[in-house]
């Protein structure tokens, strides 16, 4: 399975999905940079969650809050007290870990869970030395506001999205007149300064969140809590990401955040084992309760019906853009024989991403570059590229510009050969099946539509 992560990472890097960030330099750990098609897939990613999550409902409207909030909000939430994890060092080679992601130790309990390790079996994974106690390390990045840089100037780059998301509850839900059940969704950068973070995108101190706060009657949430586990479930794999592969785990009561009643995991077998893609957690009135406390403000919601104010309860969806990204792009990464054009076996490369998020959607080949073809194919992809993203290669043999789209998972190619020239027809050629059908270029447009 090591190999497959190897592969992924090597291809991400060879055909700009992604690669290290200021490699020029040496590089930073776990920092990346998105190329050209990596940009695409994830604003594929993302646009799928927001025309879920969003678009196709009548009951959940956006937010876009800012990254640097006011540091009360963080004392309010529990951040500046609880959201730690237990560190140790070696004190041999000065490796730190994350006590609770040793060898031999339980699954990790969430930001402020504590772990043990008996004394004898306190060894570094790396070089087997003696490691320390362990000490709480806070994972949230400090920084000042203006010139001075002293306590009465510190703020925080935030950790999560969602804490935006209540403390504007208030004004969202009075603008959007939305009554409960209703949600606030929003899509954002997060930065959380990880001890160990690594295993490419998956763990990286500044990612991106899509994070969901959907407030409902208290009494409700744990059957809303249920249904937003199976839907963010069915989300995936509708998505193409196969159901053998993915698994829910509800936390155990140890495990559990601060502020949650019940959180339940949607786990991918990453290439190095199961792990979390998305979290849904029952909140309860929590976050609304202590944000109310410590401002001083009535963050609570007027009942029409009931006559009566009272604060709701909040179930939340919380999924990182770069997880998400990673799980498609390991569940759509194989390599099959193909046959070549002398009809030898031959393997390639394919990343069958499902239609929605391939970086690529057409790629227009002319057969070659004849100064003939050229027209025709600059034509043909003038044709299509206000509707889809698109690519124009005319450089190399046609199988092997073929294999160059299979390995980003392009589903369908559009040749241009010198028959095009007489008979005003292209050839589509499907991703998946290899499938070739003679098509009218008059009536293109509306052939790929139906099959994108």
């Amino acid at each position: 399975m090591a190999d497959l992560m190897e592969a992924i990472t090597s291809l991400a890097k060879r055909r700009g999905l992604a690669f290290p960030s200021s490699e020029v330099y040496g590089g930073i750990r776990s920092a990346w940079d998105y190329g050209p098609l990596g940009v695409e897939l994830r604003r594929n990613v993302k646009g799928a969650w927001w025309r879920t999550m969003v678009q196709l409902r009548d009951d959940v409207v956006g937010l876009e809050a800012a990254i640097i909030m006011s540091p009360r909000v963080w004392q309010a939430s529990g951040h500046v007290q609880s959201f730690t994890d237990p560190l140790v060092e070696c004190k041999q080679c000065r490796r730190r870990f994350r006590e609770d992601h040793l060898p031999g130790m339980a699954p990790a309990s969430g930001h402020g869970g504590e772990g043990t390790i008996e004394a004898g079996e306190r060894r570094c994974p790396e070089c087997g030395g003696e490691l320390s106690e362990p000490r709480r390390f806070n994972l949230m990045f400090k920084t000042n506001m203006g010139s001075v840089e002293d306590e009465a100037h510190v703020a925080y780059l935030r950790p999560e999205t969602a804490q935006g998301m209540f403390v504007d509850f208030v004004t969202v839900q009075q603008t959007s007149r939305k009554k409960l059940p209703f949600g606030i969704a929003q899509i954002g950068k997060s930065f959380r300064n990880e001890i160990t973070p690594g295993n490419f995108i998956f763990r990286t101190r500044e990612f991106e969140q899509m994070e969901m706060e959907y407030f409902v009657e208290p009494g409700s949430d744990e059957e809303w809590h249920e249904y937003w586990v199976n839907a963010r479930f069915q989300w995936y794999v509708d998505l193409g990401i196969r159901k053998e592969k993915l698994r829910v785990r509800p936390h155990e009561k140890d495990e559990l955040s601060h502020y949650s009643k019940a959180t339940s995991d949607i786990e991918y077998e990453f290439p190095f084992g199961w792990s979390e893609l998305e979290g849904i957690a029952n909140r309860t009135d929590y976050d609304l309760r202590a944000h109310a406390e410590a401002s001083g403000e009535d963050l609570t919601y007027f009942d029409q019906e009931r006559e009566e104010r009272y604060f709701p309860f909040v179930i939340e969806p919380a999924a990182g853009v770069d997880r998400a990204l990673l799980a498609f792009l390991v569940d759509a990464y194989g390599v099959e024989g193909a046959p070549s054009a002398s009809g030898d076996l031959e393997k390639r490369t394919l990343l069958a991403l499902h239609k929605d998020l391939a970086p690529v959607k057409v790629a227009v080949l002319p057969l070659s570059r004849n100064e003939q073809l050229a027209p025709t194919a600059r034509e043909v992809f003038d044709l299509v590229k206000p509707l889809w993203m698109c690519d124009f290669d005319d450089a190399g043999s046609i199988g092997r510009r073929y294999r160059r789209q299979d390995e980003v998972g392009t589903p369908l190619c559009v040749t241009v050969d010198f028959d095009t020239l007489e008979d005003r027809r292209v050839t589509v050629r499907d991703r998946d099946s290899m499938r070739q059908d003679r098509v009218p270029i008059a009536g293109l447009v509306d052939y790929l539509k139906e099959r994108l």
